[in-house]
């Protein structure tokens, strides 16, 4: 009896254009949760060189996509948040070879469980050529790419099959009350670390993402 593949279903906003101008809140995490980033230390993030290194290569991304901005950014043990500014323009160049986040604007919209990365249907769900999904995947290719060689060249801890987790998490901010709420987050996430649900003592914590709230 032959099987019918099953359709990975598209998490995306199914009538949303990603490519229009517009800020998003994204959380990446890394797979299965790992800390590999640095140390939360009396509420401040103390990177270690692999956490510098994400967020070095989040500094590059609007060098690499004219248009985009990094609003504001955090990396913690084991995720980064960042807000991304889409103005519209131009997107990427065309040579480049995306846990449960906890949104502080639930009651605009509650974080949004987007994956796999790129979208394998694109004619289902995302806007066809969005940026969002291909700044992602670059973001992760980078980085991954960064981390395999601290691991050979500066002993960094290895990871088993991927740096980060296939999914990634994505707010669509829609107004200036949900900015700044989002951006004190951001802020404040060393701050509220030990009671994160992304941290390694939280009993929640699972390798399958979740998402609640009301819909968008």
């Amino acid at each position: 009896m032959s099987s019918v593949p099953r359709r990975r279903r598209s998490l995306r906003l199914p009538d949303y254009d990603y490519a229009q101008a517009g800020m998003y809140f994204v959380t990446i995490c890394t797979q299965h949760q790992r800390c590999l980033f640095g140390d939360v230390i009396n509420g401040e993030m103390q990177l270690n060189d692999a956490g510098k290194m994400v967020i070095d290569w989040l500094e590059k991304l609007p060098g690499k996509f004219p248009g985009f901005t990094c609003d504001a950014m955090v990396c913690m043990p084991n995720h980064i948040h960042f807000i991304l500014d889409n103005t519209g323009a131009v997107g990427a160049d065309p040579c480049v070879c995306p846990d449960p986040c906890v949104c502080p604007d639930p009651c605009v919209c509650p974080a949004q469980p987007v994956g796999p990365d790129p979208n394998p249907h694109p004619t289902q769900g995302e806007h066809v050529g969005s940026p969002l999904p291909g700044v992602v995947q670059w973001f992760k290719t980078m980085t991954t790419n960064a981390y395999i060689r601290g691991v050979k060249h500066s002993g960094w801890p290895a990871f088993a099959g991927k740096l980060w987790q296939r999914n990634y998490y994505e707010h669509i901010i829609r107004n200036e009350v949900s900015l700044l709420a989002i951006r004190t987050y951001v802020k404040n996430n060393p701050l509220q670390w030990e009671l994160d649900r992304l941290h390694p003592s939280a009993s929640f914590i699972s390798s399958t993402p979740s998402v609640g709230g009301c819909a968008r």
